[in-house]
């Protein structure tokens, strides 16, 4: 399934943090290669569909406190990279809840 491949477009290990803003950047590059993990073919039941969305919900969570902390930092990049992020997480949200309710998961 490629919906979490989204979060993995970027290139992790090439990122060096040398201003506030390229910090920003490198921990939402972070959270993007946490859910590049995601893998939606592995889920089968009510917790599955719970602990994936309980992911999605916290890697929202942390892309907003990164907004906040650096928000005089908010550099075009910063803002693109946590918008890409939020729509990814958006789509795969919408994605599970579908699965789920095609495939009637057992509650």
């Amino acid at each position: 399934m490629d919906t979490f491949s989204a979060f993995s477009s970027i290139d992790y290990q090439s990122i060096r943090a040398k201003t506030p803003a390229e910090m920003a950047i490198k921990r939402l590059s972070g959270i993007g290669e946490v859910l590049s993990g995601l893998d939606i073919d592995t889920i089968h039941s009510q917790a599955d569909v719970s602990r994936a969305l309980r992911t999605l919900d916290t890697a929202d969570k942390c892309i907003r406190m990164i907004l906040t902390e650096f928000r005089s930092e908010r550099t075009k990049d910063v803002i693109r990279e946590a918008n890409r992020l939020i729509d990814s997480i958006e789509l795969a949200r919408d994605e599970i809840s579908s699965l789920h309710r095609a495939s009637g998961v057992p509650s």
